[in-house]
């Protein structure tokens, strides 16, 4: 079978370097330069090989003419690896000697020719066509913002030398100049003063592999190298017959590795031969990488027991349809892979929920339930409290501390916690409450589905679903500077939803200057109506059952409660629902369990017995309960 044909595409960084090697004497490589990379046109190697840095680099600079290739860094010397013979031309040109394979030479220091010198010596002459290529160039000095003399000195010879490099004219290639290349993880680890302003500069800056350069990788000649040769060839005539699907598996590939190295890309392909990944399994050896499991529960959801999930709610929360019909779309469209149709990512979370509305409205409580029912376990919703985020600092508790602070070690408290379970319910509550640097971490996981922990590591959130809850809108700033109310319970829930909205859209538009964040949680806005009280009488009762379900279960004590007594509590209930679910809880806690633990206590009744609750008595003090034992 022939792979999808892709069309030819070279990287940005490789069209810079073919431009600026002809001009520029001096060129700086940062960012992404511990990758290796796909060598993309037929030359010393054949196309599409994968390639380290210096070694592509190597192989390109003999394509292009020069005699001369040597590498440095501070540990080794000068050298030349790649093939027989470069290193010992170069040791001639500079008259030094090589010593096993090296040519020993300090950065700065005062004894022998030190590697700048050296330097100096091959870009000055104009015989041989030569490049230099210093690699970990950010580990030559300790910081650039402090120096000794000797550092000064080795960079400012460096710089000398990049001025005065010389052209040499070639029989076959024209002109070259004499180049230096220097290859940092950031340009600002060494001195500024060295490239700042500096007309003879260039720097290139090297970044994860595109969309363009991935579909090269596995649309190209190596994909068949993603598998193991026998797979490969029983899985072939399939899809030769049916080049459509084969693209859609390719394409969806690619889509998941967005983010990932080539040196990434590459540990798949090796993982998925070693693996006897099927071709129609391909997307699933990215699941493997990440999370290190092969069956992702999302594909192996109980999608009956979905189609009756509004049941599965009512049960626990009561008075919310527009919230649970709203939050069970997000599931379906999770489910089916509608997630995200409308952009371009693949790894961002698999939805995304913003919970508003007044206190004790069950916002926590749809999201525990969502998490038993997609994972069984209601403790795969993870809840942060973002009261506790509120300090500049704070994204360091969530996200983990940069290295080398105190505490980096041991990650944060977010990362951590996704890291151990991937697929989870992650539950940010009272969100406005956060810090706004939070919020900009916040973004990036909205748009990327990933964040690098303060260790390094990448941390994957494309199998989560994200809640925020905020109680915004219920109450806006009056000219005093208080709190007025911005809805009512008297107010129908369209009128009601609106204000919610429209303060939720202000805070972050006006009041944070942020509406791009508003903007990715997009129409998922999800407003809780007020316990009413058809709804608050419905929750009475179900909490009521719960405690006689358990009295009979745990002490097989049969609790009867009258007719009498049930309207006294909804009466009580009634009385004040501002604060929702909670409030109608205390409510139970004070007339109910309260005094019902006092009666079996006093009387001796742990166990094995039927009580009736004839009614309760709010005269006193404290409630207190009518009741009679059998």
């Amino acid at each position: 079978m022939t792979p999808t044909a892709t069309a030819d595409y070279i990287s940005k960084w490789h069209k810079e370097l073919a431009i600026f090697s002809r001009i520029k004497p001096l060129i700086i490589m940062e960012g992404n330069v511990l990758d290796s990379y796909q060598y993309p046109v037929d030359g010393s190697m054949p196309k599409g090989s994968i390639l380290r840095l210096s070694h592509y680099l190597h192989y390109y600079f003999k394509d292009m003419g020069y005699q001369n290739i040597a590498f440095y860094d501070s540990l080794r010397g000068f050298y030349n690896v790649c093939e027989e013979g470069y290193l010992e031309r170069f040791a001639a040109l500079v008259s030094c000697a090589a010593s096993q394979g090296f040519i020993r030479a300090e950065f700065k220091g005062n004894r022998g020719d030190t590697a700048p010198a050296i330097v100096r010596r091959a870009l000055s002459q104009n015989e041989q066509a030569t490049v230099i290529v210093m690699d970990f160039a950010s580990r030559y000095i300790s910081t650039p913002d402090n120096m000794d003399q000797n550092e000064v000195d080795s960079f400012t010879v460096l710089l000398q030398s990049s001025l005065d490099a010389s052209e040499v004219r070639t029989e076959e290639n024209g002109i070259l100049k004499n180049l230096l290349i220097m290859i940092t993880n950031k340009a600002n680890d060494i001195p500024a003063w060295f490239y700042l302003q500096n007309p003879n500069v260039k720097i290139i800056t090297l970044s994860s592999p595109t969309k363009e350069e991935r579909e090269v990788l596995i649309k190209g000649a190596n994909f068949p190298s993603f598998f193991a040769s026998e797979v490969y060839a029983e899985d072939s005539a399939y899809y030769e017959e049916h080049p459509d699907e084969l693209a859609k598996i390719q394409d969806r590939f690619v889509a998941l590795t967005e983010g990932f190295s080539f040196t990434e890309i590459n540990g798949l392909r090796r993982l998925c031969k070693n693996e006897r990944i099927r071709i129609r399994d391909l997307c699933d050896i990215v699941d493997l990488y990440k999370y290190g499991i092969r069956e992702n529960p999302w594909r192996s959801l109980d999608l009956e027991k979905i189609r009756k999930g509004k049941e599965h709610f009512e049960r626990r929360v009561k008075g919310q349809d527009y919230a649970i019909t709203k939050t069970l779309d997000v599931v379906k469209r999770a489910i089916t892979g509608m997630s995200g149709l409308q952009g371009s990512s693949h790894t961002r979370p698999k939805g995304v929920l913003f919970f508003a509305g007044p206190t004790g409205t069950g916002k926590t409580e749809t999201a525990k339930t969502l998490a038993e029912l997609l994972f069984g376990d209601e403790s795969c919703c993870k809840r942060f409290d973002m009261s506790e985020y509120g300090q500049s600092h704070s994204d360091q508790k969530l996200l983990g501390a940069p290295p080398g602070y105190v505490g980096y070690e041991a990650g944060g408290q977010l990362t951590n916690a996704v890291k151990k379970n991937p697929f989870s319910i992650l539950l940010f509550d009272e969100i406005e409450k956060a810090h706004p640097l939070i919020l900009d971490k916040f973004l990036q996981i909205l748009e990327d589905g990933r964040m690098t922990d303060g260790k390094g590591n990448t941390v994957y959130f494309s199998e989560t679903i994200i809640i925020f809850t905020s109680n915004l809108g219920i109450f806006t700033p009056d000219e005093r500077g208080g709190r007025e109310a911005n809805v009512t319970s008297d107010m129908s829930y369209r009128e009601m939803s609106e204000r919610v909205r429209s303060a939720i859209e202000d805070y972050f538009k006006l009041q944070l200057g942020r509406p791009e964040i508003l903007n990715r949680i997009g129409e998922n806005i999800v407003v809780f109506d007020y316990i009413r009280p058809e709804v608050a009488g419905q929750i009475l009762s179900a909490q009521v059952d719960k405690i006689i379900a358990n009295l009979m279960t745990e002490k097989k004590i049969k609790l009867v409660i009258s007719k009498v007594a049930m309207s006294t509590l909804k009466k009580e209930v009634l009385k004040n629902l501002s604060n929702g679910g909670r409030g109608i809880g205390n409510v139970v806690e004070n007339l109910l369990i309260n005094p019902l633990s006092r009666y079996l206590f006093d009387n001796g009744i742990f166990e094995r017995a039927k009580v009736t609750i004839e009614g309760i008595d709010l005269s006193g003090d404290l409630p207190s309960l009518n009741c009679k034992c059998e």
